[in-house]
């Protein structure tokens, strides 16, 4: 099951909603900051579409320099080194949220598209900021707290248990601890964070989104997500998720409404828990395409990044539709190895039916990087479930030196 709503967009979405009769002309530029791989694999879908690519990252082997047709080396952090870079673009897009939004306020003030919206980023990069929307907004979410400093947190310690998550800066599972008793305090973060109350948690899902600069919504079938315990990110998405239609229903109204109420332009993932009484929590949200979309290059009609392109540059949205049950697996560098990357049981893998490889382009490895992903296809989910944890077990992320 999917969704999707035609909009009219109120008077809100200003005259870049022309952008995808513009997008073709050969001077046309879409600014992408962050190289890592999902701007990498956003890339791969802009070329089909005939779109000049310029990206910055602060890296200068990022994933993404063989790829953009201008890759440049600079901070996402730094006011002027942005404010350069997007007034080279027509259009300004992101695949990493930790960047500088005063200057992407101000190139939108100067007439410059810049989506997802500025001020979505400035929310979403704080983990707080976020709990409180979802709270006024009357969307349901796990009990929380804001805390200043260790010490606020110390003093709550008697309402847990709670997971701590830093506010801002948190990312790829790092940010966030379990604080459950004074023997988490040495591992607890001294700084402003959200302390999360514990969830009688049967599973994680999410729902990936899009909304056009026309109003127009389509969600992407629910998945389910299995986290590593010691990396504490995902390893294995399971496409379609096993819940019942109605909690795919809620889901799917829940990742509607925060688009519609944000008039969010552009991909958005939305991470939710399922409690063991069938309740339907909504835990975090990424305004980009993100690794719960990954499976959808192979299982479906649209995959995540032409749909992110569709949506920021005026077209219409795709279809959706799953094409096949399928699973992928995160490709983690070993827990044992740091050094320039080596692939191990590549050949095995690639010989079993129905597996998809994607390789990052990162040089080095280091203890539970993501360096890339498998999507394993099959006629039945529980196929493609065997296969995926035959292809963690053979394919493996190392270095020559420990």
């Amino acid at each position: 099951m999917h969704y999707e709503r035609i909009g009219s967009t109120n008077g809100q979405i200003p005259i870049f909603a022309a952008m995808s009769k513009q997008f073709f002309h050969k001077d046309f530029k879409l600014g992408i900051l962050g190289g890592g791989q999902l701007g990498r694999m956003l890339i791969q879908e802009a070329v089909n579409f005939n779109v000049f690519s310029r990206v910055l990252d602060p890296a200068a082997n990022a994933p993404c320099q063989f790829l953009a047709s201008e890759f440049e080396v600079g901070s996402l952090q730094d006011y002027d080194t942005v404010m350069a870079f997007g007034r080279k673009a027509d259009v300004v897009t992101i695949e990493i949220e930790h960047v500088n939004v005063d200057a992407l306020e101000q190139l939108e003030s100067e007439g410059i598209a810049v989506y997802p919206q500025p001020r979505v980023l400035r929310m979403v990069q704080d983990k707080g900021l976020q709990k409180n929307f979802y709270r006024d907004s009357g969307l349901p979410t796990a009990p929380y707290h804001l805390v200043e400093n260790l010490e606020e947190a110390k003093a709550l310690l008697s309402q847990g248990p709670f997971m701590q998550k830093m506010r801002t800066g948190g990312y790829d599972g790092r940010g966030v601890t379990p604080f459950r008793s004074e023997a988490d305090f040495d591992k607890a973060f001294d700084a402003p964070s959200v302390l999360e109350a514990f969830v009688d948690l049967e599973k994680e899902i999410s729902v990936i989104v899009a909304r056009n600069v026309h109003g127009e919504v389509k969600t992407f079938p629910v998945v389910e997500l299995e986290f590593n315990p010691e990396a504490n990110l995902v390893e294995f998405l399971f496409a379609p998720a096993t819940v019942s239609e109605a909690i795919e229903s809620e889901a799917n109204a829940l990742a509607v409404q925060l688009v519609e109420e944000l008039e969010f332009v552009g991909l958005l993932a939305v991470e939710m828990f399922v409690t063991q009484t069938g309740e339907v929590l909504i835990n975090e949200i990424a305004p980009r395409p993100h690794n719960s979309g990954h499976h959808s290059i192979e299982a479906n009609y649209t995959s995540q990044y032409e749909q992110h392109l569709r949506a920021i540059l005026g077209m219409p949205l795709g279809a959706t539709d799953t094409l096949c049950p399928a699973v992928m697996v995160n490709l983690l560098g070993h827990g044992d190895y740091t050094g320039d990357a080596t692939y191990t049981g590549l050949e095995a893998a690639l010989q079993m039916p129905g597996v998809k490889l994607h390789l990052y382009g990162k040089k080095t490895t280091k203890p539970f990087r993501k360096m890339g992903h498998a999507t394993i296809l099959a006629s039945d989910l529980a196929t493609a479930k065997t296969r995926a944890h035959e292809v963690k077990n053979t394919l493996q992320v190392i270095s020559s030196a420990p």
